[in-house]
């Protein structure tokens, strides 16, 4: 249950971003263990550009939204996002279709446990994908990656389990 949480919330928040900024939901933030690196783009200076003004925006909406938690929080952020879009009633749009798909997808996947359950809803959610390869493959290297922090984080509680995810996961390198 914990995995399917974890990997909805993880979709909902790409979904979140892609919305937000359709151009930018291949960049990652600089710095090691950074998902996009803007000079294989094809303009590196462009994707520079574009991630900065995501960061900014992000941060932004992050402080706009300090203080709620929760569904309220999440809300406020997809709210904060797409009010910052070139087209915010689109980005709305984008988030309440990718919301259907995550709702659809746990429907879906009823009654399955553990990694065929994980295994379902990466399948449902990149079904919709442009490149569902692609997003399997990416999804499964994401899952490999949560499942390495699970091992590393395993006996911690707290804030000592916080510190530990960090360490593990490049959040200390500039990556959030």
């Amino acid at each position: 249950m914990r995995a399917l949480l974890t990997f909805c919330a993880a979709a909902l928040g790409a979904a979140t971003l892609f919305a937000a900024a359709p151009t930018l939901h291949a960049q990652a933030p600089k710095g090691e263990g950074a998902r996009f690196d803007c000079s294989q783009a094809k303009d590196p200076k462009a994707c520079e550009e574009r991630r900065d003004k995501l960061k900014a925006a992000r941060t932004q909406a992050e402080q706009a939204c300090q203080g709620k938690a929760g569904a309220e929080y999440r809300a406020c952020m997809t709210q904060q996002m797409c009010a910052q879009s070139k087209d915010p009633k689109g980005c709305e749009e984008r988030v309440a279709k990718g919301k259907d798909a995550v709702k659809n997808a746990r429907a879906t996947c009823e009654g399955k446990r553990g990694a065929e359950h994980d295994d379902c809803m990466m399948k449902q959610m990149c079904s919709q994908a442009k490149d569902p390869g692609n997003c399997e493959a990416v999804a499964k290297e994401r899952m490999a990656r949560r499942q390495k922090l699970r091992e590393a984080c395993k006996d911690k509680r707290g804030e000592e389990l916080k510190t530990c995810i960090r360490m593990n996961s490049g959040e200390n390198s500039g990556q959030k």
